[in-house]
């Protein structure tokens, strides 16, 4: 059988890159393998030694990869990492995304790169532009053509990005977590996608999953890392017959004590509505993202805020927290007080948490993770106070809750992905806020620590004084203490 990628006890050249024992990956033709396990447990280490950014001592990767004529590996393998990377634009930071006319003029459209894309892949043929029509079709991105990337959501970047990778035909695809970010609908298109891409091309598929029920049908094989060691590769039946079961619980009874003793902050708003909107509408050009939306939020309620990517999700909680513009020309009362009567955004932001897909994009420093969640005390990106004593002890605290302990020095961009989000989840608590704003809060998190976190926030919602709202694509991801829902359509 034809050997496309081979690894033989492979070992990386420098040490801080290696796994903690020699490597063993082979992927077969006809075969698409999912790469699973724990957050901080390697995966992304092997698909740095699969794609050559990592070189090997004493002998690199074997490729085969015909029938493919492309000789570089770069033009073969792509990889999708899911990073919210956002084109040439090197400034990003949170609020970009809402401040239009601070973009750059020559800040590309989605159509301008999906074409330079197709067009850099191979021959201008009316295949080729029937597959190309297909994807637009698929990911229902005729809409989003002419728009920046830069403005696109989460999720809707995540199709962009998909729809450019495949543009340009590659014989191995290697995604990270490609469901995460996406509607129910939009998952269920794309596993049908990548089903018939896996019949009709020579295409071999490596899916790195951090929620193993995400699992797609057309997988045929398994490898689990697990502390920095690579498994061997099991066929996805043998997998399932030794899948560990999920835990039912996973915070202790100790640390749920803890966090239900905490003592409260004598300087909290306690006010009937936390958030009032008022017709509130919102307009980019000729698009309509909100339209007359009436919303009350009362205290004590926790609300499921979900809808199609691009509906206004994240456009919402934007103007609850202050971050865009135009949230100062509408009818928006929080904790009470009218937007715009003199507060300041630092006023809004002491008593709200908040974790999104832009805060996790805009944190690019490479901080001390203690100094990440300290971050949340000062309601800033960077830390530019230093905290006290007693302020790094509570940070501790709440790293402890979401089991980062240990982690405290290590910096942030030298963790994986998944604990980047509990960094960034603990920044959220630290401050013990009266309104909790969520957006995706598990993205990217293994089974037990979905799990911890859902446990973390039930237990947090049973304070007294304590509202929240949160953004999910899944269901089965919304804790018990979900009192309301609400469901955004989008505009056409």
């Amino acid at each position: 059988m034809q050997k496309i990628i081979n690894i033989e006890q492979g070992v990386t050249r420098m040490p801080a890159w290696r796994l903690a024992k020699p490597v063993d990956f082979c992927l077969c033709d006809g075969e698409h393998i999912a790469v699973v396990g724990p957050n901080g447990g390697g995966k992304s280490m092997l698909v740095d030694i699969i794609t050559g950014a990592h070189p090997l001592l004493m002998h690199d990767p074997e490729y085969d990869f015909s029938p493919s004529v492309k000789e570089m590996v770069s033009d073969n393998i792509q990889y999708i990492t899911f990073r919210d990377s956002y084109g040439t634009q090197q400034s990003y930071y949170l609020q970009l995304r809402w401040n239009q006319t601070e973009i750059d003029k020559e800040t590309p459209t989605v159509g301008q790169l999906l074409e330079e894309a197709y067009l850099q892949a191979g021959e201008d043929t009316p295949e080729r532009r029937k597959m190309q029509q297909h994807l637009y079709e698929l990911f229902h991105i005729g809409h989003l053509l002419d728009k920046y990337v830069i403005l696109m959501s989460s999720g809707e970047t995540r199709k962009y990005q998909l729809t450019r990778t495949l543009l340009k035909e590659p014989r191995v695809l290697i995604m990270d977590n490609p469901f995460i970010g996406l509607d129910a609908e939009t998952r269920d298109q794309l596993k049908n996608l990548l089903t018939d891409l896996s019949r009709e091309r020579a295409l071999q598929m490596i899916l790195v999953l951090s929620k193993t029920d995400d699992i797609p049908e057309f997988i045929t094989h398994v490898v689990e890392v697990r502390d920095i060691t690579v498994g061997p590769k099991q066929t996805i039946s043998e997998y399932y017959e030794n899948r560990r079961p999920y835990p039912a619980r996973v915070l202790s009874e100790e640390k749920e004590k803890a966090i239900l003793g905490l003592p409260y902050n004598d300087k909290e708003y306690n006010t009937d509505e936390v958030v009032k909107m008022n017709a509130v509408s919102i307009r980019y050009g000729e698009r309509t993202i909100l339209d007359k939306l009436d919303w009350t939020v009362k205290n004590g309620e926790r609300w499921a805020l979900s809808g199609q990517n691009g509906s206004g999700k994240s456009t919402l909680l934007s103007l609850v927290c202050a971050d865009n513009p135009q949230s100062y020309a509408c009818d928006i009362e929080l904790f009470g007080v009218p937007r715009g009567s003199g507060e300041t955004i630092w006023d809004i932001k002491k008593h709200i948490g908040y974790v999104s897909p832009e805060m996790h994009r805009a944190y690019l420093r490479d901080l001390p993770a203690v100094r990440i969640v300290a971050s949340g005390l000062k309601d800033s990106v960077g830390l530019y106070v230093k905290p006290t004593e007693e302020e790094y002890g509570i940070c501790r605290f709440w790293m402890d809750i979401f089991g980062l302990k240990g982690l405290e020095e290590r910096t942030f961009l030298k963790l994986s992905s998944g604990e980047q989000r509990l960094v960034l989840l603990a920044r959220a608590f630290v401050k013990d806020p009266e309104l909790l704003i969520l957006d995706e809060p598990l993205h990217g998190l293994d089974n037990r620590n979905r799990r911890l976190v859902k446990d973390v926030i039930e237990t947090f919602c049973r304070r007294r004084n304590k509202t929240m709202i949160m953004v999910t694509h899944y269901q089965e991801e919304l804790p018990e203490c979900i009192t309301h829902k609400i469901f955004l359509k989008r505009h056409v």
